[in-house]
């Protein structure tokens, strides 16, 4: 069998796509073929809409409960790997912050997720499929994805998408919808009582908590066109992805008219305030100004069957694979608030390098030279 171009991984269980019968740049072309009898859509959607997109029909569409099944067998060994520029350095990256953090007290915006990028080299190419598995193996829940961006355009020719998004952004099943936003995060520690220090600190951060009210609010008013009902529980809840804490909402909603798609979702939800900000357009000129185009970073990746269910997940904790797999781009981001401190937002970024580089099996004290 031809090795699939799309993978993602998670608790429901896997998919896969092989093949591909169209592509799409455009999402809107993709939807209308999804009501045309397209067997599914399957790919990644950019952090700016208006950039191309990065999705097909593929021709076969296999899904799975278990979410090892379609995941390779074996797993990377440990390379070296030369760190080839920081985009921005952190002490840039802390001005920046601090520079952002005035503009939100002066009112130009709420909150504003930036992010810093690590790139390095590795002599050993990097193998998708290969790595999808070992980020799966990185957590409990076996969450992972690896998208070939082919179908974005020739830019993207040959480089893939591959990582371990905790965070769901919307998943469809009948006329039932449920999203789970992740906001507000701390580094683990090894000894106990410090983690659990950690995380408690966290579940009572007023900035944390402000953060994470902006996205859990985002998601209500984003959704209520779309559902008869949308509830959220008031308090949020902690979660681990193994190197981090995260506070997280399940918030839930039936929709109004059973024709809607999860496609349909992913598009009126991207980005959330989880990775741009509030307002929406207002932090993203900010994003633009600082960080230029993140590209297919901040974005979704997911999928939809023909009957319009399907799983999309925010694009990150991931890296971008160049076409001959040996230059590899990690992203890491915070949200900022009013109350951000920026050195603790410089530190949160290089905590969440980790999942990236261990994946690798990079050193992940990379992220701290």
């Amino acid at each position: 069998m031809t090795d699939p171009t799309f993978l993602l991984s998670g608790r429901p269980g896997a998919v896969r796509g092989v093949g591909a019968t169209r592509s799409f740049t455009d999402p809107a072309a993709a939807v209308a073929a999804l009501r045309d009898g397209a067997v599914g859509i399957v790919g990644a959607l950019p952090f700016n809409l208006a950039d191309p997109a990065a999705l097909w029909e593929p021709a076969q569409l296999d899904v799975d409960t278990d979410p090892a099944c379609f995941l390779a067998a074996q797993t990377p060994t440990p390379r070296t790997a030369t760190v080839l520029a920081r985009h921005p350095e952190p002490a840039e990256h802390e001005r920046r912050v601090a520079e952002v953090v005035a503009r939100i007290r002066d009112g130009e915006a709420s909150k504003v997720v930036l992010a810093r990028a690590l790139e390095f080299g590795v002599e050993e190419p990097v193998n998708p499929l290969v790595l999808a598995s070992a980020f799966a193996g990185g957590n409990a829940a076996h969450n992972a994805f690896a998208v070939a961006l082919d179908a974005a355009g020739d830019r993207f020719a040959g480089q893939w998408i591959v990582g371990a998004s905790p965070e769901l952004l919307v998943r469809r099943r009948g006329r039932g919808v449920f999203c789970r936003p992740f906001a507000g995060t701390v580094a683990r520690s090894s000894d106990p009582d410090t983690d659990r220090r950690r995380a408690e600190s966290l579940r009572d951060s007023a900035k944390d908590l402000a953060e994470h009210a902006f996205v859990v609010d985002f998601l209500r008013e984003r959704l209520a066109p779309f559902c008869s009902a949308v509830e959220a529980p008031d308090e949020p809840e902690l979660l681990s992805t193994g190197e981090l804490w995260h506070l997280a909402t399940p918030v839930s909603g039936v929709l109004l008219d059973p024709t809607t798609t999860v496609l349909d979702l992913a598009l009126a939800l991207t980005p959330t305030p989880a990775l741009g900000g509030t307002p929406s357009d207002a932090a993203a000129e900010l994003i633009g100004r600082y960080e230029g185009d993140r590209g297919f970073y901040g974005g979704a990746v997911g999928w939809c069957n023909a009957d319009g269910d399907g799983d999309w997940v925010v694009t990150i904790r991931c890296v971008g694979l160049s076409a001959d797999g040996c230059r590899v781009r990690a992203w890491a981001g915070g949200g900022i608030v009013a109350d951000s401190d920026p050195a603790a937002e410089v530190a949160e970024t290089t905590a969440k390098f980790a999942t990236a580089l261990r994946a690798l099996g990079a050193d992940p004290e990379l992220a701290n030279r």
